[in-house]
């Protein structure tokens, strides 16, 4: 078994680096290639490519990283931390199919600025004056939440060309309002109307993007986010898609995209994934018959098309002394070597109140997992 003592903090870094990215190759050794950027940019200030690349899976960014033009508004707009996560990487994971990271470097949205994005947040729900009782609410419910772009650039000529956009639409599942008489109160949103609304905002934000110059002539990729509860130990995920070819100004056909995000254990994974369901009880029941102290974990699956690729399993448990640490670690690293079939990506987090004490994560189609002790 691979356990490693890492008892500084830079180490510790390193070890969440590992649970979120599994293992990263060695890159071979290479020089940065510098190149002039030209857009935005009437300096004609350096920027570098990296020549580095995690994996196939991961965008290549430019240096230095230029920061979103709505930098920090999607804390303001999506309230549960989950939710922006998924929001995040889900996009950059649906580009992939049109923006090939092997062609393309990625660069943060430059063109919607903070003022931008809550303008039109503003603007394409119903206005917040005409609505003031209980069932004006419901009735009209602000389902738009906030409106996320990425960037996909090519190097040409030592020149840097946007090749393409992806915009994410955070759409409530459930809305929570206030009126001057009462509440909170929340009103369901279901999958149909959401989709309905958010298809017809996903037009308008189509055209205001083809009134910037660089963004008039290039392919945007336009995908719905359906959030999860406020409260929710799972995040949502997103359930349509559309790809629109340069210069065209309407959107035609969208694609359902079938990923979920799915809480173990609950009654909703016991009746659709029975089969990781019983895998994760038994787990989780071998943990209590050795742990005293144990009082249950949480755990995500990841699915694509109802097949899972990738599970995180938390467990909160509280030690008195680092031995026990230790001494858990390894237990639950042999659970997770037996228990799982190595066909999915798999990341557990052990910790304590206060903090992670050790990560035991195994890539798809690895040999056996690899675990660390944060101490």
């Amino acid at each position: 078994m691979k356990i490693t003592n890492l008892w500084k903090k830079l180490f510790i870094l390193i070890g969440v680096l590992f649970l979120l990215a599994s293992c990263i190759p060695t890159p071979p050794e290479s020089s940065e290639e510098e190149v002039i950027q030209q857009e935005d940019n009437e300096e004609g200030e350096t920027s570098i490519v990296p020549t580095y690349q995690l994996s196939e899976e991961q965008y290549k960014p430019i240096i230095p990283f230029r920061p979103s033009a709505a930098r920090g508004v999607i804390t303001d707009q999506v309230r549960n931390r989950l939710d922006i996560d998924e929001m995040e990487k889900g996009l950059r994971r649906l580009s992939m199919e049109y923006f090939d990271p092997k062609e393309y470097y990625y660069d943060e949205g430059q063109y919607l600025s903070e003022n931008t994005v809550k303008t039109l947040i503003d603007d394409l729900n119903p206005p917040k004056q005409e609505i003031k009782t209980e069932e004006e609410h419901r009735e009209n419910p602000r389902v738009f939440s906030h409106v996320l772009e990425q960037n996909y650039v090519e190097v040409e000529e030592d020149e840097i060309e946007l090749r393409g956009v992806s915009i994410g639409i955070a759409l409530k599942s459930v809305y929570r309002f206030e009126t001057e008489t009462g509440g909170p109160y929340t009103e369901d949103i279901s999958e149909s109307d959401m989709l309905e609304k958010g298809k017809k905002i996903a037009q308008d934000l189509l055209e205001h993007l083809r009134e910037y110059e660089d963004v008039q002539s290039v392919p945007i990729m336009i995908a719905l986010y359906r959030e999860e509860e406020i409260a929710s130990p799972v995040p949502g995920s997103y359930v349509a898609k559309t790809y629109v070819q340069g210069s065209d100004m309407l959107i035609g056909d969208w694609e359902e995209v079938n990923e979920e995000n799915v809480l173990f254990p609950s009654n909703y994974a016991k009746e659709n994934f029975p089969d990781t369901n019983k895998v994760l009880e038994e787990f989780g029941q071998k943990i209590a018959d050795y742990f005293p102290n144990y009082v249950g974990y949480i755990g995500n699956g990841f699915y694509v098309d109802n097949d899972l690729k990738r599970l995180n399993i938390h467990i909160p448990i509280e030690f008195n002394g680092s031995s026990e640490i230790v001494g858990f670690t390894q237990y639950v690293y042999g659970l997770v070597k037996n228990s799982f079939t190595g066909d999915y990506d798999i990341d557990v987090q052990i910790a304590s109140s206060d903090q992670i004490e050790s990560i035991i994560f195994q890539k798809a189609g690895d040999e056996e997992p690899t675990a660390h002790i944060l101490q």
